[in-house]
């Protein structure tokens, strides 16, 4: 038997969803179980409807999915909400303390809050009683939650460690002396997998960065990008990090440039608006070449739009980002995995080719949690591509960082070296790095800069197929959609279909024959994002010519599930 299980924890802000949604999520993967957590909520402190959603297997699951089994209501609003998603499942609620308007069986009382002050003094310790309640429920033994608990609660001291598992104790007895059977789902103890880890998309990305040998962060807190700077400023001590909480994100970019400029690795991370806000420091690092990492996480816009929701809005914002032309590189990780390896890929790039590169996420990526399998940092490697000592004492000619070749890629010495001057400007300059505005030397510059992206673009990783190389419906998807359309392919396969599945990670600039060739046996072809205008079918066509001949696009805030797309493909009698 296949377990595939849901749980959904609702409630306001303010209620520790969070904090119960990731023990219990951590307490699965301890369980052994395959693990994929997602929350949404609202911009505010207090109050909103907000949920923490929990999928578990005994094989990988990449997705959320729209039933719920076990629905764990810390309001009377969650049950109003979700009580249609109920898939023959629980509802585990305090009923002692909610005005239930809809009710019926599926409802099974846990008085969480007077147990919590009985056994523990304080109704802070409700959450953990619902914590035990949900294991007893799924009739697994209470001692991997316990021991979730003594690591989450560790700098907290032993009380507060034991008062937490006496409440989660008193939960589950509870289940265990009050549900018919003792339990709802039959599930036994896979016993951990050591070679697996939880870690969400930004703790990848911040692990990736790690890896790559980053020396400088600098950036302005914004959700949903923030998580990588915290995480890289937690073990900044361990890997000699320098990282600067700049006043705002102008003066961050601006930061990154001249660390980079003087030979650190440099990185800033970002959302929609104060990426908005670097723009002009985007086009001072095209001009003087110097290499940049951004980690740009998307969230719906203009302005502020929904700060704490999803969104693939601003995938041709930063194509064309800055005045004038110049080049850059876009990669959009869809799985933790890739937000390791693409992370340090792009320090790699940027170092090479001399120019900013986005490594691009989303709220969805952002804050998921994930169960895979432990990245390698032997499998990562730093290429710095700088002049060495050898090179600089062995020259034959005066240093000229702007230098004409036939890549476009000057030789590039870090400044403070004897025996050379490097000139960097904003204004257009001539090889040497000095101001220079004939028409002809803006042209020469011009095109050296240019030849840098056709160079990267024959590098560039094609997109992945997955399925059959020739099916009659294509799906096509970038970044954070992987899982979703993963699933959904493999869904309507087994229905006796014929789906596959194409997958962009290396987004710009794209490699034009390659990506060509991988749809010339697609029949029909739908390309999905989370955005109202379909920004990569309009790349696709731009810069490969490529027609799309459908689309499903979603801009409500929400991530795309498996059973959104099939229903998409229905309406559209494409299926």
């Amino acid at each position: 038997m296949n377990i595939d299980l849901s749980i959904k924890i609702g409630g306001a802000a303010g209620q520790g969803l969070q904090t119960t949604g990731v023990v219990l999520a951590k307490t699965l993967k301890k369980y052994g179980f395959y693990v994929f957590a997602s929350q949404y909520y609202f911009s505010r402190v207090r109050g909103g409807h907000n949920t923490f959603q929990i999928r578990m297997g005994d094989s990988p699951v990449s997705a959320i999915v729209e039933d719920v089994d076990i629905l764990l209501a810390l309001d009377s609003e969650s049950i109003e909400q979700h009580l249609h998603e109920l898939n023959d499942g629980v509802i585990l609620a305090d009923t002692d303390i909610m005005n239930i308007k809809k009710t019926n069986d599926n409802v099974f009382h846990v008085p969480m809050l007077k147990m919590a002050k009985d056994v523990s003094g304080d109704k802070i310790y409700s959450n953990s009683v619902s914590m035990g309640a949900v294991v007893g429920l799924l009739c697994l033994d209470i001692y991997g939650l316990e021991n979730v608990l003594r690591k989450t609660f560790k700098k907290k001291g032993d009380e507060i460690i034991q008062k937490n598992i006496n409440a989660a104790r008193a939960g589950y007895d509870y289940v265990k002396d009050n549900y018919p059977g003792g339990c709802k789902f039959t599930l036994q103890d896979h016993s951990e997998k050591e070679e697996m880890m939880l870690v969400s998309g930004n703790e990848a990305v911040g692990l990736g960065a790690l890896a790559a040998g980053i020396q400088f962060l600098a950036a302005y807190p914004m959700t949903p990008s923030t998580g990588v700077m915290t995480f890289v400023a937690a073990n900044a001590d361990k890997f000699n990090v320098v990282v600067e909480q700049a006043e705002d994100e102008i003066a961050a970019l601006n930061m990154v440039l001249g660390a980079s400029f003087a030979g650190a690795r440099s990185m800033t991370t970002t959302s929609g608006g104060g990426f908005s806000l670097m723009v002009e420091a985007l086009g001072l690092a095209g001009i003087t070449e110097i290499p940049a990492v951004i980690f740009l996480s998307q969230r719906p816009g203009p302005a502020t739009g929904l700060p704490t929701m999803t969104e693939q809005g601003d995938l041709l914002f930063a194509v064309h980002a800055a005045q004038g032309e110049f080049p850059r590189c876009i990669l959009a990780p869809g799985t933790p995995e890739e937000c390791f390896y693409m992370t340090a890929e792009a320090f790699n790039i940027a170092d090479k080719y001399q120019i900013p590169v986005f490594v691009m996420s989303d709220q969805y990526l952002a804050d998921s949690l994930f169960t895979c399998s432990r990245f390698d940092p032997f499998k990562v490697t730093v290429q710095r591509h700088l002049l060495s000592e050898h090179e600089l004492r062995t020259k034959k000619e005066e240093y000229r960082r702007y230098k004409a070749t036939p890549l476009g890629i000057s030789p590039r010495a870090l400044p403070g070296k004897e025996g050379i001057l490097v000139v960097a400007d904003s204004d257009e300059h001539d090889e040497f790095g000095h101001i220079n505005e004939e028409p002809e030397n803006r042209i020469k510059m011009h095109n050296k800069r240019m030849k840098k992206l056709e160079t990267l673009r024959s590098e560039m990783i094609p997109a992945s197929i997955y399925g059959k190389k020739t099916a009659s419906i294509t799906l096509i998807g970038w970044g954070s959609t992987f899982g979703p359309l993963s699933e959904a392919a493999t869904i309507l396969n087994e229905r006796g279909l014929s789906v596959n599945h194409i997958h962009f990670t290396h987004i710009h600039p794209l490699p034009l024959e390659a990506t060509k060739k991988l749809f010339q046996k697609s029949k029909k072809k739908v390309c999905v994002e989370n955005n109202c205008t379909g920004q990569l079918s309009r790349l696709l066509k731009v810069e490969v010519g490529i027609d799309v001949d459908d689309h499903i696009l979603r801009y409500d805030g929400k991530p795309f599930s498996p059973e959104y797309i099939i229903k998409a493909l229905e309406e559209k009698e494409v299926i």
